[in-house]
């Protein structure tokens, strides 16, 4: 965390080459540009979307000064944070639009880009159909983009399969909360974790996934709460826990049934709020006899005794928060996962009180906001269901076509990497998604890229998956377009505009309007500014459950945020759900929903004895297209490595630093090791930030959560061994 502003005159020592802007003649010259202004926006990665003020000098960002009125980080940023001005005019800044040639890319106009493009998919739609093209969107695009992105999908191609990177995020948290509480939001607000008395977090390595997150923690700590840490890792969080659960990659389920079990079995449970405000607690409490807490410990490797304290503290607290994140969503059963963490609260009556709850912390720059509102493969604006006739009737008025004519669901990310591979998808549009990073098993990925007959790019970056390509069209930066973002909390945050777009580049909103003109819609596309098209989601997402009706880029800047629901100007916003404990159900109860067993879709065996588990480093963001170029992000961790514990290490006769090969039923990689006594001895982490030959994700399997579709990156089997240095060299 920092509060300490950047200097330009500090950064050209300290950054040497990996500066990312040097303008001719030196930082004299940029003095030249006109008086310093200074911007409030957010950072632009991790969903927690601290607040930031930027520098910006004539047409360029600068540097950043922190933002200490701002509530929630209240001027404190972590290292991402600090440094994320530093991308705007790199060196590998895309300034016009690229085609491909026999010998590679080749500047291309935007007339003559936008022409090819729109071309292709019309002529790709008119030989195979219009699901023959798939939309890819990004969980880090402004709310309206991804807002626009739906509806182009929708209306301009006419093609049902949409979705977007979000779905490797927080999606199997989405269906447990919609389907226990009716409500696709964190409950609660983050002002809520300092009062808890304690304090249940589970697959979440905050520290260096979500850092800001962490003072919340040590407020609680300092309040007298209790912390309970479940992880296959001693992440640093944990090394302040008073009870760490050691569980092992893909058994979370079991831990948390043997909680259950623990509070049933000793009458711990708020059976007055059962009775009154929930449905399906009987069958749940059949389902968990069997879970006692032997029978726990042997699927999770946690010791009875501390999966018994556990269930004691959290059922014994008046005021407790289960906090989870990918760690317990990135599996095969991660929805399963995520109900036995609600059932745990309905059971103790801990939910729509101050203090008390279960949260979801989501991973991606706007990773609720940019699924709200369309671009998600079954979901219309304002998380409205595309399976409801009242939802598609009000969304067609909205966009001025008749409700038939709107697609039906379409595939999910996964899904349409696969249809590709199977040849049912011929053409694909990506926007700031790198799948080939991100996506499992990334040889797949690859094949299916190589096959497709059209591929286009809108990013700001070349990416590893970009260089596929066949165009690519130079967008826009977050701060290089006005719109909101929805952060972790359910606070819908506005992003301002700092400085345009650089060189030829263009605002991604811009792209979409002109091709859709392209593409014979653009009476459906006629907007000027982002805030028209707030301005039309605002009334497209009016009475959904995800309402923004009554929210505005002013009244965000005085509240800073508003809290979703906000169905009227007057209305102040929703920063606690389920406060008068009626929840979003026909019947006003929540659910309680069983939560069966099953064995993660890629299992150990005796050739691949290991658990392996991906996860991110606290300098690193996602695929790192963006991290990745900054030079100070990259000197603290250059380069990926395989974390292992002494007692495996020594086993394979493997030391701190030495090459260890790392196969998976897919392939392998070969990278350093870490030895590190913070993991469990039957499991390596490997971070997933890398592309080509150091990319964990070249490892990982394709099997999908059967609800969310979210693939199992946590819990993959393997084999390791010592290695000569790659290229054959000792």
């Amino acid at each position: 965390m920092a509060k300490v502003p950047a200097s330009l005159e500090s950064l050209t020592e300290e950054y040497g080459p990996h500066l990312n802007y040097t303008p001719p003649g030196g930082w004299q010259d940029a003095a030249h540009e006109g008086p310093e202004k200074l911007v409030k926006t957010h950072c632009c990665f991790c969903g927690q979307q601290c607040g930031i003020q930027l520098r910006v000098r004539g047409s360029r960002v600068v540097g950043f000064e922190p933002w200490e009125d701002f509530p929630f980080n209240r001027g404190m940023l972590c290292p991402k944070g600090v440094k994320r001005y530093l991308q705007g005019s790199h060196p590998d800044r895309l300034l016009d639009p690229l085609l491909r040639s026999d010998h590679g890319f080749r500047k291309a106009t935007w007339d003559e880009a936008l022409d090819f493009t729109a071309r292709r998919l019309r002529e790709i739609q008119e030989r195979y159909g219009k699901d023959a093209v798939a939309i890819y969107g990004g969980a880090s695009l402004t709310t309206e983009k991804a807002y626009l992105l739906g509806k182009f999908a929708r209306v301009a191609l006419g093609t049902r399969h949409i979705d977007y990177n979000g779905r490797l995020c927080m999606v199997s948290a989405g269906v447990a909360y919609k389907l226990a509480l009716g409500i696709d939001r964190s409950p609660l607000p983050w002002s809520d974790i300092p009062k808890a008395q304690v304090l249940l977090i589970v697959g979440a390595n905050i520290g260096e996934c979500a850092p800001i997150t962490t003072d919340y923690v040590w407020r609680c700590r300092e309040n007298g709460g209790k912390l309970i840490v479940a992880d296959p890792r001693m992440t640093p969080i944990t090394r302040n826990a008073d009870l760490y659960l050691p569980v092992r990659p893909g058994t979370d389920l079991a831990l948390l049934l043997g909680m259950l079990h623990v509070i049933l079995r000793e009458g711990l449970e708020d059976r007055e709020f059962i009775q009154a405000h929930t449905t399906g607690f009987a069958e749940v409490a059949a389902s968990v006899q069997g879970w006692d807490p032997r029978t726990a410990a042997e699927y999770s490797g946690v010791p009875p005794e501390a999966i018994e304290r556990a269930a004691r503290w959290f059922a014994e607290a008046g005021r407790a928060i289960a906090l989870h994140a990918r760690g317990t969503e990135h599996q095969s059963k991660g929805v399963e996962n995520c109900l036995a963490i609600i059932n745990l609260c309905l059971a103790t009556g801990n939910i729509g009180r101050a203090g008390a709850g279960c949260a979801m912390i989501t991973g991606q720059g706007n990773g609720q906001g940019g699924r709200e509102h369309g671009q998600k493969c079954d979901q219309l604006p304002g998380a409205r269901s595309l399976l409801d006739p009242e939802a598609r009737a009000h969304v067609a008025r909205v966009w001025g076509i008749q409700p038939e004519e709107l697609p039906q669901a379409g595939l999910t990310a996964e899904e349409i990497m696969e249809a590709i591979h199977r040849g049912e998808i011929k053409a694909l549009l990506s926007m700031c998604f790198n799948p080939l990073v991100s996506l499992p098993d990334a040889n797949y990925t690859r094949e299916a890229l190589e096959g497709l007959e059209f591929f286009g790019v809108v990013d700001f970056f070349l990416s590893e998956t970009a260089q596929l390509a066949d165009v690519v069209l130079a967008g826009s930066l977050q701060e290089e377009e006005e719109g909101v973002t929805c952060s972790t909390e359910g606070r819908v945050i506005h992003i301002q505009k700092a400085v345009d777009p650089p060189g030829n580049a263009r605002e991604d909103s811009w792209i979409y309007c002109e091709l859709a003109r392209r593409l014979g819609k653009g009476r459906y596309f006629s907007f000027t500014s982002p805030r028209e098209i707030f301005d039309e989601l605002r009334e497209a997402s009016r009475g959904g459950v995800a309402d923004y009706y009554g929210i505005t880029y002013e009244k965000i800047d005085r509240q800073m945020g508003v809290f979703w629901p906000c169905p009227s100007l007057d209305h102040p916003g929703t920063p606690r759900l389920y406060e008068d404990l009626h929840f979003h159900q026909p019947d006003g109860k929540a659910r309680f929903l069983v939560t069966e067993w099953r064995e993660s879709g890629d299992p150990v065996d005796r050739d691949y004895p290991v658990y392996l588990t991906t996860g991110r480093v606290v300098s690193q963001y996602l695929s790192g297209t963006q991290t990745r170029r900054i030079g100070a992000l990259v000197d603290q961790y250059p380069e990926p490595r395989v974390e292992m514990h002494p007692r495996l290490a020594s086993r394979l006769g493997i030391a701190q630093d030495d090459w260890v090969t790392v196969a998976t039923r897919r392939t392998e990689i070969t990278l350093r090791a870490s030895v590190v006594r913070t993991i469990r001895p039957d499991t390596v982490f490997i971070p997933y930030h890398w592309p080509h030959d150091r990319s964990a994700n070249r490892l990982t399997h394709r099997t999908l959560d059967p609800r969310s579709k979210i693939p199992e990156f946590k819990v993959s089997a393997c084999r390791v061994q010592k290695a000569a240095r790659p290229g054959g060299k000792a």
